[in-house]
């Protein structure tokens, strides 16, 4: 029997920290208050010259280095964001080329704050099928370009922030790995 497992992973988050305090000078807010909402100090953001798929690119690179995995030998890549560089192509596309990666499939996923949990289902049917033996999965967000940094905006300004996470999934024949998946959504709640 084919299983998947974790053979590696991967992170990137911006230089740029941002503080409450700095947040504390864009809008009407204290540290008091988002601590105590969200438990947040701080989080990142990219500059001006960084997109989406740089921090995916520089996350996968991690993943594959700790998975002692070449980027040749990737199947497949699924990328997981609601803030691709562009609305089309994909980002998967796109750190397919960054990477020198071979002509393979590669495509992205919106399912937003769940999305890297939807990811590791659908590669792990891809590994279990036997369709791939190593997919890179790459879950990644730049929220603060898009994010309102006002009092009228910070609801969702003080809680988000930009990074990426990549995971190599891979085959084995061992009794271990990812156990098993499951997706739900309630999409009554909008």
């Amino acid at each position: 029997m084919i299983r998947s497992k974790i053979r590696g992973i991967g992170h990137a988050v911006p230089d740029r920290v941002v503080t409450n305090a700095d947040l504390e000078k864009l809008m009407e807010t204290t540290d008091e208050w988002i601590v105590e909402r969200s438990g947040i100090k701080e989080r990142h953001h990219v500059d001006s010259d960084t997109s989406t798929s740089d921090l995916g690119v520089e996350a996968a690179r991690n993943a594959l280095e700790m998975a002692k995995v070449k980027p040749e030998d990737v199947e497949l890549i699924i990328f997981c964001t609601i803030s691709s560089d562009y609305f089309f192509p994909g980002s998967a596309v796109q750190i397919q080329e960054k990477m020198g990666m071979k002509n393979i499939g590669a495509f992205d996923l919106r399912a937003a704050c769940s999305g890297f949990v939807y990811g590791l289902s659908v590669a792990d049917q891809f590994v279990r099928t036997g369709a791939h033996k190593t997919v890179l999965l790459i879950g990644a967000e730049v929220q603060s370009t898009a994010m309102d940094m006002t009092t009228e905006g910070r609801d969702t300004a003080v809680i988000f922030g930009d990074g990426a996470g990549a995971a190599i999934i891979s085959a084995t024949a061992e009794d271990r790995g990812i156990l098993s998946t499951h997706m739900h959504s309630e999409g009554k709640y909008l």
